[in-house]
C-alpha cells in the first residue's frame, strides 16, 4: 500500500492535491502547459509509474486528472527526445506506454477528466476517464501518422473503441482535429463548459461520489474497466510492437517522435 507522502514530490512534472478523500493530479512542465517528452525519466516514464502509486493508496476515493494553464498537452519537449532508437530503448518505450495505460485503468476508484485545453499529444489518456469534462476551448489530435508513424502505443485502441472502428481509423489515419463539439457528440466527452467553470464542476462530481460507500466506488469503477482493459490486453502490444517498426524505418538521425 501507499500513501499520499511516498508519491507527492516523486514526479518533477505532477502535483497532487488531496481533499475529503479526491486527489487532483496536475500536469506540468516548470509550471505551465504539460509538454511531452520520452527520455528517461520524462513524463512518458512518470505518468505509468505514478498511476501505480496512485491505485494503491487506499485514502484516494476520486481522481481528477487535468492539466495546466490553457492546454492539457499540445507540444513536445524537444529536450527530452535526445535518444536514438535501437532494442533497448524501444523495449522501454513499450514498457512504458503499457505501464500508461493499465496503470491508469488499475486505478480503482472513479477518475474523473478535467481537460482544460487543446489535448493532441496522447489524447487517449484523458479521455479513457469515467467522467470526461472539457473546456471549450479543448481540441483534440492524434499526430503519429502526421509524423509518419504508426499509431500504436494505445491510441489505436482507445479511439477506436470510442469513435468505432471506421470513424476512429479516419480520424488516426487522417490525423483530423476532433472539435469538442464532435467529441460531445460521438460521446467521447460528457460535458464542456468554460474553462473556469471546469475544476468546480469536476470537484462538484467528485464530491458527489467520494460520498459513496468506497466498496461501492471500487467495484463500481472495476466492472467498468474490465472490458478496456481486455481490449488493449488484445491490441496493445500488437500496436506497439508495429509502431517500433515503423519508427525504426525512421532512426538515421536521434528520434524526435513520440
Amino acid at each position: 500500500m501507499k500513501t499520499l507522502t511516498d508519491y507527492a514530490d516523486k514526479y518533477r512534472n505532477m502535483v497532487f492535491e488531496r481533499s475529503d478523500g479526491i486527489l487532483v493530479v496536475r500536469l506540468h512542465t516548470d509550471g505551465g502547459p504539460m509538454k511531452w517528452g520520452a527520455d528517461p525519466g520524462s513524463i512518458h516514464e512518470q505518468l505509468g509509474s505514478a498511476f501505480y502509486d496512485i491505485g494503491r493508496d487506499p485514502d484516494n476515493r476520486v481522481v481528477i486528472l487535468t492539466g495546466t494553464g490553457n492546454a492539457f498537452c499540445e507540444n513536445r519537449n524537444d529536450a527530452e527526445y535526445s535518444e536514438s532508437y535501437n532494442a533497448d530503448y524501444w523495449y522501454r518505450i513499450t514498457r512504458e506506454g503499457k505501464d500508461m495505460l493499465m496503470n491508469l485503468l488499475d486505478i480503482d476508484v472513479p477518475v474523473i477528466s478535467a481537460i482544460n485545453g487543446p489535448a493532441t499529444i496522447h489524447s487517449e489518456l484523458p479521455v479513457l476517464a469515467d467522467v470526461v469534462l472539457a473546456a471549450d476551448t479543448v481540441v483534440f489530435r492524434d499526430t503519429h501518422m502526421g509524423i509518419g508513424v504508426v499509431p500504436g502505443d494505445g491510441c489505436h485502441a482507445v479511439w477506436n473503441l470510442l469513435l468505432g472502428r471506421s470513424r476512429g481509423h479516419y480520424y488516426l489515419m487522417t490525423s483530423e482535429t476532433l472539435s469538442v463539439d464532435k467529441a460531445l457528440q460521438f460521446g467521447v466527452v460528457h460535458e464542456v463548459m468554460a474553462a473556469d467553470k471546469l475544476m468546480e464542476r469536476a470537484l462538484a462530481i467528485a464530491a458527489r461520489l467520494a460520498a459513496k460507500p468506497l466498496q461501492t466506488l471500487r467495484y463500481s469503477r472495476m466492472l467498468f474497466t474490465q472490458p478496456i482493459k481486455e481490449s488493449l490486453l488484445r491490441e496493445l502490444g500488437f500496436g506497439l510492437a508495429l509502431e517500433g517498426l515503423s519508427v525504426g524505418a525512421l532512426s538515421a538521425s536521434p528520434l524526435k517522435k513520440d
